[in-house]
């Protein structure tokens, strides 16, 4: 009775998750992202980069921007035509700009980004748990196909295929799996991995770590008893994303706490105005040291502050 009892609960939540991987749509920039009809008239005449860029500064200083390309220009989808908010990028299979988009996964036929992340997560981890209950429950037939105790000779092949395809299911989803959840640790994705985010200072690609319970919270969501189940209760709007440094900036806290335009950040452009979302500042608001040590510790005596990055970049 325990054995079905896991076995369909396990057998359910996969699919659930799956089923939620597959057809969650991937969310895309808000309008507000998209330049305006006389912008992007003028975007188009443009034949010169700088002019370009220009109009593209100008569209994004009062927009939640903090990274920027790698030769600091503001990251812009000619394909979409509209600015790309932090960790956007486009994909070329699905022909749409996906916010904190991870990767297009095939085996999904879906890009998984920040809608459906927790449920790709879910999905892989119920996978795995489907893969062992069934290997272990094979295991000892299998075991008796190879003493010779198994008297059923027509059960063998599907003895054999059963065990093995479930066995190596699950060392691949494992290595998968453990992967994932080493990202969702650092706060990254596998795009960010491979290339790390621009800021103000150059790359870096701990900037949006808050630290390992604030960087599961992020994905999860607060309250622990949706954890398991693929209901999504990811914090924020996918569009701004508090960086490693953001409590350590006087101005981001009195936009965070006031609601307030921003001050001039030094330069020609200005801090972009809009503050960090609800849930967001519920990530920073808990305590007020929870940068870890080592490299990440290292960047933040470093003296520059990272969420600044929408002007002269």
């Amino acid at each position: 009775v325990v054995y079905l009892v896991v076995f369909h609960l396990s057998f359910v939540m996969f699919v659930w998750s799956y089923w939620k991987t597959i057809f969650t749509s991937p969310a895309s920039p808000s309008k507000e992202f998209c330049l305006s009809k006389a912008d992007k008239e003028q975007y188009e005449k443009e034949e010169r980069p700088e002019s370009q860029q220009e109009i593209l500064r100008r569209a994004a200083k009062d927009l939640p921007i903090y990274t920027t390309t790698a030769s600091r220009a503001i990251r812009y989808c000619d394909r979409c035509q509209l600015i790309k908010p932090d960790r956007c990028h486009h994909c070329s299979a699905c022909d749409i700009c996906v916010l904190k988009m991870d990767h297009h996964c095939p085996w999904v036929n879906n890009c998984v980004g920040f809608s459906n992340y927790k449920f790709f997560l879910l999905f892989l981890m119920y996978s795995l748990l489907y893969c062992l209950f069934v290997a272990a429950t094979v295991l000892q037939y299998f075991i008796k196909f190879w003493t010779n105790e198994l008297l059923d000779t027509h059960a063998k092949f599907h003895v054999l295929f059963l065990f093995f395809v479930a066995a190596m299911f699950f060392i691949s989803i494992l290595s998968l799996f453990s992967y994932h959840c080493w990202l969702v640790g650092k706060n990254r994705s596998t795009i960010e991995t491979f290339r790390a985010p621009t800021f103000r200072n150059g790359p870096d690609k701990n900037g949006f770590s808050l630290g390992c319970s604030k960087n599961l919270r992020e994905v999860f969501g607060d309250e622990k008893k949706y954890w398991l189940l693929p209901i999504f209760t990811s914090l924020g709007d996918g569009c701004n994303f508090p960086t490693r440094l953001v409590i350590m900036d006087p101005e981001q806290l009195t936009v965070s706490s006031q609601n307030e335009p921003a001050k001039s950040s030094g330069a020609n452009q200005s801090f972009p105005a809009r503050p960090l979302s609800e849930s967001q500042n519920r990530l920073l608001a808990t305590d007020s040291q929870w940068v870890e040590g080592g490299p990440e510790e290292e960047n933040v005596n470093s003296g520059s502050l990272h969420c600044k990055v929408s002007d002269d970049s």
